[in-house]
């Protein structure tokens, strides 16, 4: 079996290229090509529910896991920040607590006030892409299949959100893992569609066929064209589980962390505010626009065909597609006025 390339992105705020240390590069290499084409049963075993609750278990809950990948030992080799946590680093005295974990987002990630600004829901590596043939950016369907991303049955949000754009949100391992309004809104549909739990690795990612819309996933539908909202039509906002994600708690706040509340239908979200929590793993989250509405910030469209970068999603697409390493509540695109223009290429 040859080893995978490496998988390089370019961080936001220096402009640098980055090489990512990839969590069981081996192992997951190993699942999806051996495994996968020789013990169709096993390969549905590894990636089920069971199996996924399973694996996060053993790694962030167990004394073998404390053990193994103690709190400590592991914000040191990730780099996390203890600094930026909102409780004392003593406390984080377990996986499963530092990667739960809450930060004084409103200091350590400060957000554009401006409505007209869309921002970041999480710490992640962002691609951006659109739907429609005409678009410069447009992407064949390799991470996600449009229609089954959002549910085959859903006939309303495909007719709403054909041709459109959308942003995808890798979240490592190491990052927070809170999820957090990208724009502010009314909700006016969520659910849930059950799946498998692939990872999000980017080699697993172009081994496999639409990954993304295979996972169990939640879909929040937001219509930001109401009083106090940020004017930009109905989001999409879809948060992906993948491997070791035991699940996906909704636990919207308007003021901190303060009175978690489940986000339901009628409810107004404000942007930035935390809206939900994956426990635990690495997971995606993907945001769909309509055409025409929002037009991605100039540097995030510019990174994704950056010359020299090598990148893994380079393959399949047959041109290279490279991340920007993007902060939580930053700026990712802006609403277009009075729906003109292209939405995502100037």
């Amino acid at each position: 079996m040859n080893p995978l390339p490496p998988h390089q992105y370019i961080q936001r705020e220096t402009a640098r290229i980055q090489t990512e240390h990839l969590f069981s590069d081996r192992l997951v290499n190993a699942l999806y090509s051996d495994t996968r084409e020789r013990g169709s049963h096993l390969f549905r075993a590894l990636t089920s529910a069971r199996m996924s609750s399973l694996l996060g278990f053993l790694t962030y809950d167990t004394l073998v896991g404390s053990k193994l990948s103690g709190a400590g030992h592991f914000s040191r080799k990730l780099g996390i920040d203890l600094s930026e946590c909102l409780d004392s680093p003593e406390t984080l005295d377990t996986p499963r607590k530092l990667f739960e974990r809450k930060i004084r987002y409103w200091a350590c990630r400060p957000m554009d006030e401006d409505p007209a600004v869309v921002v970041s829901p999480a710490d992640a590596r962002m691609l951006v892409g659109s739907f429609s043939k005409t678009s410069r950016i447009f992407l064949k369907e390799k991470f996600f299949s449009f229609q089954a991303l959002l549910g085959e049955g859903r006939t309303r949000w495909l007719k709403v959100f054909a041709d459109g754009d959308f942003a995808i949100f890798r979240l490592t391992p190491d990052k927070y893992h809170y999820n957090h309004s990208p724009v502010s809104g009314e909700v006016v549909d969520i659910y849930d569609i059950p799946g498998t739990y692939y990872p999000c690795n980017p080699g697993a990612v172009m081994a496999l066929a639409t990954p993304y819309s295979k996972n169990r996933r939640v879909v929040t539908v937001i219509d930001t064209d109401v009083e106090g909202g940020s004017g930009i039509g109905p989001v999409a906002m879809i948060e992906v589980a993948a491997l070791m994600i035991g699940d996906i708690v909704q636990c919207y706040s308007e003021y901190e962390y303060d009175d978690p509340k489940p986000v339901v239908p009628g409810m107004f979200v404000k942007k930035g505010q935390p809206k939900s929590l994956y426990r635990p793993g690495s997971s995606t989250d993907v945001l769909i626009f309509q055409r025409n509405r929002i037009r991605f910030s100039f540097d995030i469209v510019m990174n994704m065909f950056h010359p020299g970068v090598r990148t893994r999603f380079s393959e399949g697409f047959g041109r290279p597609l490279v991340e920007t390493e993007v902060a939580l509540r930053s700026g990712i695109g802006r609403k277009i006025n009075n729906h003109e223009g292209e939405s995502s290429d100037e």
